[in-house]
């Protein structure tokens, strides 16, 4: 007799400012009316990038598990392709929000927000705007792009200028835009060129993925402005950042200073960079501190006032 899947997942397309978002929804299975958790991506990448292992883990556990990818990314729509505009993505956390509270079969009471690296940022800023929510996970989080840029370094902050000219004029011009890569070698141009991040980008890229290493490069100075830790302290409810003691791209201490600030927030730290958080034991680690807090969170009642800060935890 064949087993029963612990989980089924379905194809979603939702609507989202101009264009649309391609998600998957995975329903556990035998679980009626399930909480459901919101999963977005980082810088450029797509939900075939390992989002899929978390779902899968997460709807194991009785979780709903909702992943997407942005617009003008992977198989989602919008026109000019690789535009990463912060506004269009947070518009695309609130546009998934609405469509999970509408949908059938899953309980639109009971929702969490799950982001990574830049979408662990965008996890805190979408989480200080929607105090109906639950909980939230931000997962070596983008929490201040000075200092992400301080820690990539004046020069090759400085090299970018030119390519952020081109492509500001071709926005103006309308023709296609001036590309820079996500990630590349050390000294390279690139928004990340630390050593882990080309084999990390690298390593989670499945094979007939539509993600491509590179993005339009007006993005650059909203990077830099961009500070979304800020939120953290506006986040009534539980909140879980798991931070890379060794990150190269997410300054861990500016990222725990702002942990700090939350009211109702619980920190863990592991020793794996960042881009070691979607494989292995470091992986299993995460998905397993992840899922313990994620079921606690949903099985307590709604606080009706925010406690203390839980205590620091240290991995």
């Amino acid at each position: 007799m064949a087993t029963k899947k612990p989980f089924t997942r379905h194809d979603v397309l939702f609507s989202s400012g101009d264009s649309s978002c391609a998600a998957w929804l995975y329903l556990p299975t035998g679980v009626t009316s399930p909480p459901v958790v919101i999963l977005g991506h980082g810088l450029g990448a797509t939900r075939d990038m390992r989002l899929d292992a978390f779902a899968e883990r997460f709807a194991k556990a009785g979780i709903a598990a909702f992943a997407f990818t942005y617009r003008h990314f992977g198989d989602s729509g919008g026109q000019p392709r690789q535009l990463l505009s912060i506004k269009r993505q947070l518009a695309d956390w609130d546009a998934a929000i609405s469509w999970v509270k509408t949908r059938g079969g899953i309980d639109g009471t009971r929702i969490a927000v799950w982001g990574s690296s830049f979408g662990g940022g965008h996890a805190i800023t979408v989480a200080s705007r929607h105090p109906e929510l639950r909980a939230a996970v931000a997962q070596c989080p983008f929490t201040d792009g000075l200092a992400s840029a301080l820690a990539l370094g004046p020069t090759a902050t400085l090299k970018a200028f030119p390519v952020v000219a081109r492509d500001l004029a071709a926005k103006i011009r309308g023709t296609a835009p001036a590309m820079i890569p996500l990630a590349g070698t050390p000294g390279s141009l690139a928004l990340m060129n630390a050593p882990d991040a080309l084999p990390g980008y690298q390593a989670i890229v499945p094979a007939g993925t539509t993600f491509r290493n590179e993005v339009a490069a007006r993005v650059i100075p909203s990077l830099v402005t961009y500070r979304p830790g800020r939120a953290a302290k506006k986040i009534a409810f539980p909140i879980l950042f798991c931070v890379s003691n060794t990150d190269t791209v997410t300054p861990p201490a500016q990222t725990l200073r702002y942990a700090r600030t939350a009211p109702r927030g619980e920190i863990k730290t592991y020793d794996a960079g960042h881009f070691d958080f979607y494989l292995g034991e470091p992986f299993e680690d995460l998905v397993r501190d992840q899922i313990e807090f994620l079921t606690r969170q949903f099985d307590s009642a709604p606080a009706t006032s925010a406690p203390g800060r839980i205590a620091s935890q240290r991995r």
